[in-house]
């Protein structure tokens, strides 16, 4: 798949509380946090723009709480920061959706002429997923980087329980199958900005 000149990359809370597992729990996919780095770097070497986003949970335990140590940016990602040859925009949250934080994330898109973006980040099926779904409701042309994201096991109704690596492939069945998003893995996202 062709990545855009100026597809935007949209890294969605990877932020150091997420690695609190026992407040968490059991997560998926170990390599989610390399695959983020290298989709950074290519967008940073190419003149991509990147949307670091952040979420101030209004929750008191919440480990992405501000003024807590896990609301940083995580290590790798903090250092990737302001290194890039394109344009980069800070955006702030407190709910699941990015296109819900400020700065306005849809008015900064089409400010940019950006019809295309890729998310990758933390977690999968919520964040992540809501995210791309309502840039797919917007109209933009939506990847998701599946590999480049991932989530914890999660208890529903009726005491029903799904492991990490069950959600994210719901996560993305649903994506890819309702038409919000195309989800490829980060290998075939290199391959396109490559291109």
């Amino acid at each position: 798949m062709e990545i855009a000149e100026n597809a935007a990359l949209v890294v969605v809370d990877v932020q150091k509380g997420f690695d609190e597992e026992e407040f968490w729990g059991p997560r998926n996919n170990p390599e989610a946090d390399d695959n983020i780095a290298s989709l950074i770097d290519a967008w940073q070497a190419t003149g991509r723009p990147v949307v670091f986003v952040r979420h101030d949970s209004p929750k008191p335990g919440s480990p992405l709480r501000p003024g807590y140590e896990g609301n940083d940016f995580k290590e790798y990602v903090e250092r990737r920061r302001g290194k890039g040859a394109g344009p980069e925009l800070l955006l702030t949250k407190t709910v699941n959706s990015a296109f819900y934080g400020t700065p306005d994330l849809d008015a900064w898109l089409k400010a940019s002429g950006i019809s295309q973006f890729v998310v990758a980040g933390i977690q999968t099926n919520m964040c992540a997923e809501t995210t791309a779904r309502m840039g797919g409701n917007l109209g933009y042309e939506v990847v998701f980087a599946l590999d480049a994201t991932h989530t914890f096991d999660l208890v529903g109704p009726f005491g029903w329980r799904l492991a990490a690596e069950e959600l994210a492939r719901a996560s993305a069945v649903s994506l890819h199958g309702g038409g919000f998003a195309k989800v490829l893995s980060t290998a075939d996202v290199l391959a396109g900005v490559g291109r």
